[in-house]
């Protein structure tokens, strides 16, 4: 199913999700975010790239096998294995930082594919990445309504400085309104 194909905008979001971001981290877009849940993506990948560099260093390792007949199915067994259950019986819950980690380990793998010679993988890449969110990840987060709780967990926050700042401006504001008020006001009564 693409993109075009679907009438459901969760579905559409995780197709927009999977393109915007692969074309992000590969270099290949410098347009805006396209939607805000594609903006929140990019931030909350960035964001981890800043804090936990080590741990970006080790996946051209692990990623060593990858030839580009295999990139794409490789990066869903490593999915489905980090997903699945720990015993049988038990259910993996899907979280936001697990959902993130699915987009952010498609970027790690269309750079590293990028880097080696493999380009010709990232467009098939991003659709697969789109498909497997669909069938593996949309079902569950429709229950829980959808991209809003993803938006509001990785959307880039404003800074509590500037919320100050903006307060006191805002008091600032209207001490002068209030002083101006009482100017005009004194000098009509004189």
């Amino acid at each position: 199913m693409t993109t075009e194909q679907s009438n459901d905008h969760m579905v559409k979001e995780a197709y927009i999700m999977s393109q915007d971001y692969i074309r992000y981290v590969t270099g290949r877009t410098s347009k805006p975010a396209p939607s805000v849940a594609t903006a929140a993506l990019r931030h909350a990948g960035n964001d981890l790239l800043e804090k936990y560099p080590i741990f970006f260093k080790r996946w051209p390792r692990i990623f060593r096998e990858v030839c580009a007949d295999n990139a794409c199915d490789y990066l869903f067994t490593m999915l489905d294995e980090h997903f699945q259950p720990e015993k049988p019986w038990q259910k993996k819950e899907l979280t936001w930082s697990g959902i993130l980690s699915i987009y952010v380990l498609a970027g790690q793998l269309a750079i590293y594919c990028q880097k080696n010679g493999m380009a010709s993988v990232l467009e098939e890449l991003e659709f697969r990445v789109g498909q497997y969110v669909e069938r593996n990840v949309c079902p569950k987060i429709r229950e829980s309504g959808g991209w809003s709780g993803f938006i509001e967990r990785y959307a880039r926050k404003e800074e509590p400085e500037h919320t100050i700042i903006r307060g006191c401006c805002g008091v600032l504001l209207l001490l002068g309104a209030m002083s101006l008020t009482y100017y005009i006001y004194r000098r009509r009564l004189y």
